[in-house]
């Protein structure tokens, strides 16, 4: 049938079974937004305030739905915002296929209107970028971008389509979308039987769950080996939900801000089991150390990720959902009572700690987790509250914690939150986030309002801007340049003028009745919590060290007190 390259275009979202898309239109990309009012009846399409917005909310439906997010820009400005949004969604191995429309065809490469070369812009952050010149390539190009963003370790494409291309006519013919295999190429019976015995000789083994693992779903593999080997298990900021929270074996995250117990006990072990971890160098401190004591074996789906920030004993390349189970299959049960008796010693004696007597992100984030059962999903944005929404709230299911992990982008969790609640109505979705994250992207919450979806916006409001004026604390002897948030802006009148109910809570005793409220609310609500400005996250781990200089608040005032 003959169809114009916008109906191409929608018509190639429903071949790849999309049915919610975010955006915000312009001229370049009017003969799109006339398709899609066509379609409205099979595509739903969330119009944000800001098309970083629409980039944060297509990575989060992406996360938490498993499918690849989409997201529409015009032309110029509008497709310069998104990339943020690719950037973050890079960094983190987010499907998301990125639409855009620029200029037509005569008017490219002269400074037209609008006009950028958006494709160009982004081929650092993206797994590929195209521009559409010739409606014969359209819906190809659509189909491959998709393909591509699923594939192997996911990530973004970008495809920007002429404006002229958008208008012209061609024969559509409509095909199923390509099958996407597991990776396992690359798989040798060889390297599963090198695994199987290092894991068989290990006395003290310990499995470290990165990102990797929550996008090939293999929580319930991770689990398996976990308990079949006896072997504890942390985690990176990516990898929360892979392995529950809740278990006995569950150590806490690893890393600049991990538990006491993780950090000292990846140091002490004979094995590390790296499943999906790129191996961050806020999650390994100095690289050189890093579990200085282990032979080191890494399972990832990308090759490029074996040896580059760690040297590691023994790896395969493939994902790991695949690769547990060959290796499961021929694992026999192991025990390791006297290692395993001794991480839960750690675990006792290095619990994290926090301010009881006062209102603190610690407490409004267990008290969250109570609330809901750990049954919500949980977006943040990047600071202070990012951290201490991944070491107090347990996890119990992968796709249930949505944040900026790579770029750490503030702005990030709010339009994440909006994809998540669009692609998963069933869950509550909570995104917590601090003052000045909050600044960054707060114009959505007029998006969640239209959007007509119960959402909670926590505001852990401390007036500062609270991780970097910890490092001045910590590192540069309280000169707080510039990050003291000393203005008027008020976040309750602010919510309310957009349309959203809004609590100011000053007290822990206002704390649950403010989320039993927001709970049990049929549309958005911001909770406005406001703590200390001179709270911080231990424990810690300085940049650059190893990381079983961990350190916490207790040992703070044991060294003040030694000198």
């Amino acid at each position: 049938m003959q169809l114009t390259g916008a109906e191409i275009i929608v018509e190639c979202l429903k071949e790849q079974g999309v049915d919610t898309v975010f955006g915000y239109p312009g001229g370049a990309i009017l003969n799109v937004y006339d398709a899609l009012y066509e379609y409205k009846d099979e595509i739903t399409h969330v119009l944000t305030s800001h098309e970083q917005g629409a980039s944060h909310a297509a990575d989060g439906y992406a996360r938490a739905t498993g499918k690849v997010g989409v997201c529409l820009a015009t032309s110029g400005p509008g497709a310069t915002n998104l990339v943020t949004g690719i950037a973050t969604a890079y960094m983190d191995s987010v499907p998301m296929v990125a639409i855009t429309a620029n200029v037509g065809k005569s008017l490219l490469g002269k400074d037209s209107f609008q006009e950028v070369d958006i494709a160009g812009i982004v081929m650092p952050i993206t797994k590929h970028s195209y521009i559409v010149k010739d409606i014969h390539q359209l819906a190809d190009t659509i189909r491959k971008a998709f393909y591509i963003a699923k594939s192997g370790r996911p990530g973004p494409v970008l495809v920007d389509v002429t404006k002229d291309v958008t208008g012209a006519t061609y024969e559509y013919s409509p095909r199923r979308p390509a099958t996407i295999h597991r990776e396992t190429s690359e798989v040798h019976k060889s390297d599963i039987d090198a695994a199987v015995q290092m894991i068989c000789s290990a006395r003290k083994p310990f499995i470290f769950v990165g990102g990797g693992a929550v996008i090939s779903d293999a929580s319930e593999e991770v689990t398996e080996l976990a308990h079949r080997i006896d072997a504890p298990v942390c985690d990176s900021l990516m990898g929360k939900g892979a392995f529950s929270g809740e278990d006995p074996l569950y150590t806490g995250m690893l890393g600049m801000h991990g538990t006491k117990t993780s950090n000292l006990g990846v140091s002490q072990c004979d094995l590390l089991i790296v499943l999906g971890s790129r191996f961050s160098d806020r999650v390994t401190g100095n690289a050189r150390t890093f579990a200085k004591n282990a032979k080191i074996l890494q399972i990832d789906v990308d090759a490029a990720e074996i040896n580059k920030n760690v040297v590691v004993d023994a790896s395969i390349v493939g994902d790991v959902k695949e690769i547990l189970k060959r290796i499961l299959a021929d694992i026999p049960e192991k025990k390791h009572t006297e290692w395993v008796s001794h991480i839960q010693e750690m675990k006792e004696k290095y619990p994290l700690r926090y301010d009881h007597t006062q209102l603190t992100g610690p407490y409004i984030i267990e008290k969250l987790y109570e609330l809901t059962n750990g049954d919500a999903i949980i977006t943040t944005d990047v600071g202070q509250h990012q951290m201490w929404a991944a070491q107090y709230y347990k996890y119990k299911e992968p796709h249930t914690f949505l944040t900026s992990g790579g770029l750490g982008t503030m702005g990030y969790g709010l339009g994440a939150a909006i994809g998540a609640k669009m692609g998963r109505p069933d869950k509550p979705v909570v995104n917590i986030a601090g003052d000045g994250c909050f600044r960054m992207n707060m114009n959505e919450i007029a998006t969640a309002v239209r959007c007509g979806r119960p959402l909670i916006q926590i505001v852990l409001n401390n007036h500062v801007l609270g991780m970097v004026r910890q490092w001045q604390t910590l590192f540069y002897e309280k000169r707080y340049s510039h990050t003291i948030l000393n203005d008027a802006v008020d976040f309750v009148k602010i919510s309310e003028g957009m349309g959203a109910k809004a609590i100011r809570v000053t007290k822990m005793e206002d704390v649950e009745p403010a989320l039993k409220e927001a709970l049990a609310s049929d549309g958005p609500v911001v909770l406005d919590c406001w703590i200390d400005q001179d709270l911080s996250v231990f424990p810690m781990v300085p940049a650059g060290a190893n990381i079983d200089d961990v350190f916490d608040e207790e040992d703070m005032k044991k060294d003040e007190q030694s000198i």
